[in-house]
């Protein structure tokens, strides 16, 4: 398994924690979501060897006994593979995903049963809610999901823009060249296709843009403030042009 750099925890909008893992094994951000509420909830749960250096990350922001929600976009180790100790740190969590990685693996992963929800579906946590988009092999596997936080209009984007390096937090500066040449550099390995291109993928992309988030919480790389909608319609082009043939 990887080895971590010392996490960093970073405000990148108001109640919303990024804690970033940098493995320079492979060069890469491994970057999870706090958001801290009456019912804080976390948005993916990193390796279950990196548990708890997160959790450690976590604790500088709040008792992770009471994180009330664990999310994630897929069923992948970086996505969900310490769940279910997540879980057992906080006695009164529960999973939240889509209702399609609800039926064919959470509940049977998990040690607690997880919420399902339907796109559009809202979970109300006290001041935020989130607002569960359905993406199905976006950015990979058929259960995939992200989540939108309606009242900072924070889009957790898990895969979507891609960025190597031991980058910045946060920027405003257009991610567009150092995220295709990411795609570009996956593309000719043996990573390729990381991220399938379907007939649907423009038009959820498109979806996702139509929200207007005005941060991108981004797993791997830089999240990014500004105008959410352009980078995303910016996104659709390049994976376009990289993985659509």
């Amino acid at each position: 398994m990887f080895t971590f750099n010392p996490p960093s925890v970073t405000e990148i909008a108001s109640d919303v924690f990024r804690f970033c893992l940098y493995s320079p094994d492979i060069d890469l951000q491994f970057n999870f979501f706090l958001v801290r509420d009456e019912q804080p909830l976390l948005f993916t749960t990193g390796y279950r060897s990196s548990f708890p250096l997160l959790r450690e990350a976590v604790a500088r922001v709040i008792d992770p006994a009471k994180i009330r929600w664990v999310a994630f976009s897929h069923f992948e180790s970086d996505e969900c593979g310490a769940l279910n100790l997540w879980l057992d740190a906080a006695p009164h969590a529960e999973p939240v995903c889509g209702q399609v990685s609800a039926m064919i693996n959470i509940n049977d992963f998990a040690v607690r049963t997880p919420k399902g929800m339907g796109d559009g579906e809202v979970l109300d946590t006290g001041k935020h809610r989130f607002r569960f988009c359905s993406t199905a092999q976006l950015p990979h596997g058929w259960d995939a999901g992200l989540l939108f936080e309606e009242t900072e209009q924070t889009l957790f984007c898990s895969d979507l823009f891609h960025q190597g390096g031991n980058v910045e937090p946060i920027t405003e500066d257009d991610l567009s060249e150092r995220v295709k040449s990411a795609m570009q550099q996956m593309q000719a390995g043996p990573l390729a296709n990381y991220i399938p291109y379907t007939p649907q993928t423009d038009g959820i992309l498109k979806k996702l843009a139509d929200l207007k988030p005005k941060t991108l919480a981004i797993m791997h790389g830089s999240s990014f403030a500004g105008d959410g909608s352009h980078a995303l319609g910016e996104l659709s082009v390049s994976m376009r042009q990289v993985f659509g043939g």
